[in-house]
């Protein structure tokens, strides 16, 4: 891809903070930074425990926002629907996590977070299910936290809430072709999201048979277009979600969802709903941090 200068990547850029309305992802404020190029403005939001080729891609796609080009593939959709996105919070916190979404009919359950019990998990679902009732879809999110055996079992827990699909529940692609295979007989379906987004081969999960189902997240993969190439060539059903980004990186996800030609499962494009709203400026280190983040990241690009 062609890259501005480190000048012109600088030139107009911002690096906020985002307080979230409860702690998610281990965070309660959202660092990230925007770039303003011809087409507009990007976001580069690498979590900061990222190193730099990790993060790398990320720019990408705030560049691809910022700079273009435009995505070849063509807007097919006016509409998306959104998931809810619920953290592993407490059961009694949860109708009031759910209530700043609108219009939901579908809530992706964060589960498997260290020091939390799987009876945490069954009662934070259960609660979730009770929210959108016997009509509405809940799926669960391991981020990974689980080994084979302890996903069978959690997902046996789980399975009377009529689970959409379980995200992630192992960390690695062998494993979920394992938990696939012993739970195909449940009719339980397995996504992929860390197995897709932090890989070195993000088609691997797909050709292995590790998965039903690809979560695609446009800033880790390195923008729009370069998702739509990895969806056509996996062959799957996607879920396109987000990275916790700002709104300007949620419009890269919802453009990549509008040109999918086939997109049956609600998105995780409303993440949005997990902040407070407040956007505050950072202590001048931190913006010192972010800047020469990303021109180590730019180097990176440039020399790829």
């Amino acid at each position: 891809m062609s890259v501005p200068s480190p000048e012109e990547l600088l030139a107009d850029s911002r690096v906020v903070q985002i307080p979230l309305v409860t702690r998610f992802r281990g965070l309660t404020v959202r660092e990230t930074m925007l770039i303003r190029g011809p087409r507009g403005w990007g976001e580069f939001g690498a979590f900061t425990e990222y190193d730099d080729d990790e993060s790398a891609p990320w720019l990408a796609s705030a560049i691809e926002q910022a700079w273009g080009p435009e995505p070849t593939t063509p807007v097919v959709r006016d509409v998306v629907r959104f998931n809810a996105t619920l953290p592993a919070v407490l059961p009694d916190e949860v109708a009031g996590i759910l209530d700043r979404f609108t219009d939901v009919r579908t809530v992706k359950v964060k589960v498997a977070e260290p020091g939390q019990t799987l009876a945490e998990d069954v009662a934070r679902v259960a609660a979730a299910r009770a929210y959108v009732g016997n009509e509405g879809r809940v799926r669960v999110d391991a981020n990974g936290g689980w080994n084979v055996d302890e996903a069978e079992h959690a997902i046996r827990a789980l399975e009377n809430f009529d689970l959409e699909y379980v995200e992630q529940p192992c960390a690695s692609v062998e494993e979920l072709a394992e938990i696939r295979r012993r739970v195909h007989d449940m009719g339980i379906l397995i996504a992929a999201d860390e197995s897709v987004r932090k890989a070195a081969d993000p088609l691997a999960v797909a050709r292995a048979g590790a998965a039903d189902i690809l979560v695609i997240k446009v800033a880790p993969l390195g923008g729009v277009q370069r998702s739509l190439d990895i969806i056509a060539e996996a062959g799957l059903p996607v879920v396109v979600s987000s990275a916790l980004e700002s709104s300007v990186g949620l419009a890269a996800g919802i453009d990549l969802a509008r040109r999918i030609p086939q997109l049956p499962f609600d998105c995780g494009l409303a993440t949005g709903n997990l902040f407070s709203g407040e956007i505050e400026p950072v202590p001048a280190e931190r913006e010192l941090w972010w800047r020469e983040r990303a021109l180590r990241c730019l180097t990176i690009l440039s020399n790829g």
